[in-house]
């Protein structure tokens, strides 16, 4: 029985689920940093926003710049900022919506959302 060219076929078929695989665990890498830098500035936001001399204007403004200095401008589809009262303290609360990114950055539209407190401290 003759195998000749047996292994540039072996080679391709190998090399193609070598190369899914490769780019399905880069795309998983970019969710998470997505993911995780949106927790991050949407918690850093509040934070800011809830000191004693910052508004909810402030947290806005910076939940927009940390987002679009680390993945762009405007990939934040929308923020949010409100003041709610949980057992006598007021509560800053920062959220963000964006794009899950499913292939590359681009995904369904505010599929995935994130949320930042803070006490206000005044």
């Amino acid at each position: 029985m003759r195998e000749t060219g047996a292994a540039v076929v072996d080679f391709v078929l190998v090399g193609a689920l070598v190369t899914v695989i490769f780019v399905a665990l880069l795309q998983l890498a970019l969710v998470l940093h997505v993911r995780n830098t949106m927790a991050d500035a949407a918690s850093s936001a509040a934070r800011y926003g809830a000191l004693g001399d910052r508004t909810a204007a402030d947290a806005k403004d910076r939940a927009i710049h940390l987002m679009d200095a680390a993945l762009g401008p405007g990939y934040v589809q929308d923020v949010s900022v409100s003041i709610d009262t949980q057992d006598g303290l007021d509560i800053l609360q920062v959220s963000l919506n964006a794009p899950l990114p499913l292939i590359g950055l681009f995904g369904p539209a505010r599929s995935l959302e994130m949320t930042g407190h803070a006490v206000i401290t005044r």
